[in-house]
């Protein structure tokens, strides 16, 4: 979507989305024309505001707070990477038997 569907959708005003963006909290895909958003930016733009709103954390606080959910994800991500790898190659019952042999 473009950076005005997202800042309607988001409900921001221009300085707000680049200071945002600025602090890296957004990052959001670029084209030759201008900045592309997802839904996933718009959800992460709505945390962003709950966080400063709602719980009142600070600027050092949402940065924070956004790095570590993204090592969450990266870290589900990473684990569903694996697990699919243990159940392609047949889990426990393959090592069991592999190893009787």
């Amino acid at each position: 979507m473009t950076k005005l569907d997202f800042l309607a959708r988001a409900d921001l005003d221009h300085p707000t989305l680049e200071l945002w963006i600025e602090e890296e909290w957004l990052i959001p895909s670029a084209t030759a024309d201008d900045l592309v958003f997802s839904e996933a930016d718009i959800a992460r733009a709505r945390l962003i505001r709950d966080l400063i709103d709602d719980l009142g954390v600070n600027a050092e606080g949402v940065g924070v707070a956004l790095h570590l959910l993204d090592q969450i994800h990266g870290l589900r991500r990473a684990m569903a990477e694996v697990l699919k790898s243990f159940h392609q190659y047949g889990g426990p019952a393959a090592e069991i038997s592999g190893s009787e042999n």
